[in-house]
This record gives structure tokens, sequence and C-alpha cells, in this order.
């Protein structure tokens, strides 16, 4: 048989030939922008300390990489899709890396909050671009492989993080953990120029900068009046964020309903397996990112384990969504998204009800059954979920399918952390004065609510107290501990309440596999090759 040529410019059916290494960049790149976020998780006591963040500081630091990240990713998206998706990835990886330098060499509060806000944006840059270019590279036959091994890594990083930061700060200051990042991502850029090939959308029209541009407005002004609000109370800033945010939907709706060429079809929210899939992506990270924020808190602040004692504590998760990764790959096939999205969830709730057990004795091993239970959930449910929003989008949309998935990831972590914190800060706050009130003068009482780490500061300083201050402390650091595990319990029943209910709303959206099996688009075409390939006639 004779061998024909393919040139680049050629349409091909045959898969790029480099795809699952090409995959392994993906994963990789993704990797980092979600550790960015977990890492800080062990981070932050240090960093406190060192630049005498305050908790309002802190919590811009943290702000100021999930904003921009949440904010910005459909319109990145969308430009990807335009000009070049592997062109985007790269671009993000080199912003992403920048930030992350920056970091590590500043000293004060506000250049460490910059340095945040750009690696927010690479991270918005890079996360809609791995997805685009997975559905881009991969058959139908192949993609649920590749998605359930990407939404694997997203489980991972949320274990690997904490770990390689503790790691790193067991020798080096805070500022390690920003730039541990950096060589990953030069190495992924390299590995983006030499494996993943370059794909960009095929007829598209002009982007909707409009449309982005309500979405960035909407998106942004959400995400940080969710986050300020719960936390710092509903002053002018969080109220007057939301009401942009209202405002901006409604606005950013209508346009897109008029559109032409809309930068994200709206219309899509009422097709029942893209609605399901979205709430449920973003109501597991919910749970996870919420449950996992003050199991974390627990065993640094109660159990006094430091950063690597923490980090190597959160693997079990990460073996656990690995776990439910394999399972998933046999079962979703034969059950269909619905049945294994809502076992899933309802495993992940089981999850978070779990932790209502905790007490002032509880130890590591009350946690345990939760990070594996949570991991196996993940790793069962959220692939299925991801491949089901990204089918829902054709060859030319796949960037923007990316940004939805990802908002939705993004601002479910953001509000299961706002939301389960807060209800976590006012337990807390509750219990402690009902234990410690009378016993301390009124400021110090103050700084003991504010958190458990002022509860256990101000232990100290009344340990240091003459005549019977060591007494007085250790009463205090036992009502603080009492405190903190009432709070994780009372928070978790609450958690557990909310995802219970959103369990039955997916269940209930999500279409049977007939009915599902309606709504798919057509498969999208696969990206075109970087080099001539040889083919067999």
């Amino acid at each position: 048989m004779p061998l024909s040529v393919k040139t680049p410019t050629e349409k091909t059916t045959e898969p790029y030939p480099r795809r699952w290494w090409a995959l392994l960049v993906l994963c990789l790149s993704l990797l980092i922008v979600v550790m960015a976020n977990t890492s800080l998780i062990v981070a932050a006591p240090d960093m406190t300390k060192d630049l005498g963040l305050s908790s309002s500081d802190l919590q811009w630091v943290i702000d100021g990489y999930t904003v921009p990240y949440a904010a910005l990713m459909l319109v990145l998206g969308s430009i990807g899709d335009k000009y070049s998706r592997r062109g985007a990835l790269i671009v993000g990886l080199l912003v992403f890396a920048g930030g992350a330098v920056l970091g590590s060499l500043v000293d004060r509060t506000e250049l460490v909050i910059t340095a945040r806000a750009v690696m927010g944006v690479g991270a918005a840059v890079v996360m809609p671009a791995t997805l685009s270019l997975l559905v881009a590279m991969f058959p139908k036959g192949e993609r649920a492989r590749a998605i359930t091994a990407w939404s694997a890594t997203s489980g991972l990083a949320i274990a690997v993080g904490p770990l390689a930061a503790g790691w790193l700060l067991a020798d080096h200051a805070w500022g390690s953990t920003f730039l541990m990042n950096a060589p990953v991502a030069v190495v992924g850029v390299a590995g983006a120029l030499l494996l993943v090939p370059p794909s960009k959308a095929e007829g598209m029209g002009r982007i909707d900068y409009v449309g982005g541009l309500l979405s960035i407005v909407s998106v942004g002004s959400l995400v940080y009046a969710t986050i300020e609000g719960p936390h710092f109370g509903w002053g002018a800033g969080p109220i007057a964020a939301a009401v942009v945010a209202g405002v901006g939907l409604v606005a950013f709706a209508a346009w897109e309903l008029r559109h032409p060429n809309p930068m994200l079809n709206v219309r899509k929210f009422t097709e029942r397996p893209f609605g399901g899939s979205m709430l449920a992506v973003l109501f597991f990270f919910f749970g996870t990112f919420g449950s996992i924020y003050y199991s974390t808190q627990y065993l640094q602040f109660v159990l006094g384990y430091d950063a690597l004692e923490t980090g190597v504590r959160l693997l079990p998760l990460a073996g656990a969504v690995f776990a439910g990764a394999a399972v998933t790959g046999r079962v979703a096939p034969k059950l269909g998204v619905k049945a294994v999205v809502g076992i899933g969830m309802a495993i992940g709730t089981t999850g978070v009800l779990l932790l209502t057990r905790v007490g002032s004795g509880s130890t590591y091993t009350d946690f345990l059954p939760t990070l594996l239970v949570l991991g196996f959930a993940i790793g069962l449910s959220l692939s299925p979920a991801t491949d089901t929003i990204m089918g829902s989008f054709p060859e030319s949309e796949l960037g923007v399918g990316g940004g939805a998935n990802d908002t939705a990831l993004e601002l479910g972590g953001s509000l299961g952390i706002a939301i389960l914190g807060s209800l976590l800060a006012t337990s807390y706050k509750d219990r402690l004065g009902d234990l410690a009130g009378g016993q301390l003068p009124a400021t110090a009482l103050d700084t003991a609510k504010d958190s458990v780490g002022g509860g256990l500061a101000v232990a100290e300083q009344v340990a240091k107290t003459p005549g019977g201050g060591a007494q007085q402390a250790q009463a205090l650091v036992e009502a603080v501990h009492e405190s903190f595990a009432h709070a994780v319990a009372h928070t978790s029943l609450i958690g557990g309440i909310i995802m219970a209910a959103a369990t039955m709303i997916v269940v209930a959206v999500l279409p049977g596999r007939r009915s599902a099996d309606r709504h798919l688009p057509e498969e999208p075409a696969p990206a075109p090759q970087e080099t001539e390939t040889v083919g067999v006639d």
C-alpha cells in the first residue's frame, strides 16, 4: 500500500500522535495553578508573622489571586480560541512565573498582593487553555480518560500544594513557596513548544468584547463580595460589589441573548446536561475547599502539626482522588453521568458530615475518613461533569467552555472558604465567649475570639504573666481548642446540609442517559498537526 503524506494545512481525521505526552504538559500546567492557592494554606501563618498581616491583609493576599483568576477566564479562553490555544498556554505560564518570582523577592504586603494578582492573571490564561487543548487533541473515544487525568490532577494539587509548601518551609522562608512555581512553569513552556500542537478555532467570528467586559465586572464583583462580605461584614464595599455583580449579570445575559456571536451562549444554562454539570462542579469545590480549609487549621492550631506534617497528612486525599478516577473510567460508561455524579456528590456530602463528630479530644484519625471520602468523590464524579460541560461546546468555543468550567470550580472554592469559613469564625467566637467570657480583659478576649491563632497567641501572653499565669493560660488553650472543635462540627453540619440539598438539585436537573444523548453536539475537529505525518492509505 502506498504511503501518503499529509501536510499541516490539510484536514485530517487522525488524532494527534503525541497527545498523551502533551497531556502531561497540560496536567503539569494545571498542577501549579491549583497549587498556588492550596500551598497558601500552610504558608499563611509564616507570612502573617513575617509581614505583620492583619486578617484583612491576609484576605487580600488570597483575593489578589482569586478575583482576577475567576473574572478573566471566560474572556481569555475566548481569546485563546481566536488566536492560539498553545500560545495562550505559553503566555499564561510566563506571566504566572513572573508573578511567582516577584512574590519570592518582595517584603511588603502591597507587593505580595500585586504578585498574587499577576499570578492570578496568568492562571486565568492557563486554565481554560489546558481544557480546550485537551478536547481539541483527543478523539471522543479517548476524551473521557484524558479529562479523568486532568480532573485527578486538580485533586492531586489540593494535597500536593500544602505538602510541597510544608517541605520548603521547614528550611526556607515563605517566599520559597512562590518561587517553587517558576521552574515548573518554565518546564511547562518548553513542553508546550515541543509536545503541544498549535490549535485555534476555525471560522471563529469577532470576539464579543462587550460581553467579555460585562463578564469580568460581574464575576469579579461576585467573587469579591462573596469573599469579603462573610468575613468582614456587609459594609459599603461588599454591598456595592454585590449590587454591581447583580446588575452586571443581568446586563451580561441580556447582551448575550441579543448578540449574533456571543461570548457565552447563556441559553446553554437551560440545557440540563450543561446546567446540572456546572452546579455539580461548583458544589464539589464548595464542600471540598471549605472542609479542607478548616480541617487544615485544626491540624495546625489544635493538633500542633507544622506545615510539612500537615502536608503529609493531606496526602490520603490525593490517593483517594486517583482511586476514584480509576473507578469512574469503568462505571461512568455503564451508569451514565447522572448516576455517577449523583453518587459522587452523595459520597462527598457524607465526607463533610463525618466532621460533625469532631470534638475537643479529636485526633488526625477523625479527619482521615473525610479526606479519603472527599478525595474519592472528586475522582469519581468531577471528570464526567467536566466532560459533559466541554462536550456542550463546539470546536470554536472550547476555550469558552474551559473558562466556564473553571469559573464554576473557582467560584465554588471561593464560596466554600468564604461561607463555611464565616460560619466557622462565628461559631468559634460565640463558643469561646461562653467559655472564657469574664476571665480575660475585654481587649484580650476580643483578640482571642478573632481566630484560633489569636486565641493561642493570647494564651502565650497570659502564660508570661506572674502569679498563676501558666494555669490560666492552659485553661484558655483548652477553651480555644474546644471552641474550635465545636465550630468545625457545627460548620460541617451546615455544610453537609447545603451539599445534600445541592445533590438533590443536581440529580433532578441532570437528564437520564437517553435524554442526555439528544443534547450532545457534534464532536470537535482534532487539532491541526504541528509537523507532517506519514499515514497508511
